[in-house]
């Protein structure tokens, strides 16, 4: 089964010229999300990972299923005032604008190897800033796992450039 043929294109979708890659007609086919979270936990599997980490939404449902699969917990990493406890983040640059992305204060310890997944990586400003943040609190990312890569865009090589392993597992040209 390729898992990019269960990944459905919405033309023009949020703005004119954009194609949308929906991973929710894969996650609907019990085939696709067994073989999407095993193929990406088995890229990562006999590393030394303490936990997962998942971008907000989409990397939440693949995030804490990898981390299922690999007996390991899982720590969202949320937008700014999602989290009821007290929060450390990281601000990121928008095409128009800044964002910020947070985690608990107590989710993730100094020393820990941390395990970065989300559905698909564009020009890897969200991730970039994720794994910003869980090298701040004293953590090192072992990896960063996507579903998606648009590598037109230039999120991998951004992550690549700054020493962290990339790991898709289909790509599509364009944006």
């Amino acid at each position: 089964m390729q898992i990019k043929s269960l990944i459905r294109t919405v033309p023009h979708y949020p703005k004119d010229g954009v194609m949308f890659r929906d991973i929710t007609t894969l996650l609907k086919d019990s085939n696709g999300l067994l073989l999407t979270v095993k193929s990406i936990a088995d890229h990562f599997r006999g590393q030394h990972i303490d936990r997962v980490a998942g971008i907000e939404a989409r990397g939440f449902i693949l995030g804490a299923a990898v981390a299922y699969e690999l007996g390991l917990g899982f720590v969202p990493v949320r937008k700014s005032g999602k989290l009821p406890a007290e929060t450390v983040g990281q601000d990121y640059e928008l095409e128009y604008g800044t964002d910020r992305v947070e985690i608990h204060t107590d989710a993730i310890q100094s020393g820990e190897s941390i395990l970065l997944i989300d559905d698909l990586i564009a020009t890897g400003g969200t991730a970039a800033a994720a794994c910003t943040l869980i090298q701040s609190v004293g953590a090192k990312v072992i990896g960063c796992g996507f579903v998606i890569d648009l590598p037109d865009l230039g999120g991998s090589q951004r992550l690549e450039s700054q020493g962290l392993n990339v790991f898709s597992l289909c790509e599509f040209e364009g944006d």
